[in-house]
């Protein structure tokens, strides 16, 4: 019987963000998945040219990236 690791307390944010896109990528297709990757970081970069929207836009930039990384490898 394989023991499973376990994962450090303070990792666990990106491990859990690697397991959602592993999700959506699962169900949506490699396809899919890539063109969502792009959409939310065009969303993101018009988020944060406006400044305001920055907050808000800068995460949709890093989580459309993880997005496009996961799906090509």
């Amino acid at each position: 019987m394989a023991k499973k690791k376990r994962t450090p307390w303070f990792l666990w944010p990106f491990v859990a963000l690697w397991d959602l896109i592993s999700w959506i990528l699962q169900l949506t297709g490699r396809l899919v998945a890539i063109i969502l990757g792009l959409v939310f970081m065009i969303i993101g970069v018009l988020l944060t040219v406006t400044l305001i929207g920055a907050i808000v836009g800068i995460p949709l930039i890093i989580f459309g990236f993880l997005l496009l990384i996961r799906s090509l490898f």
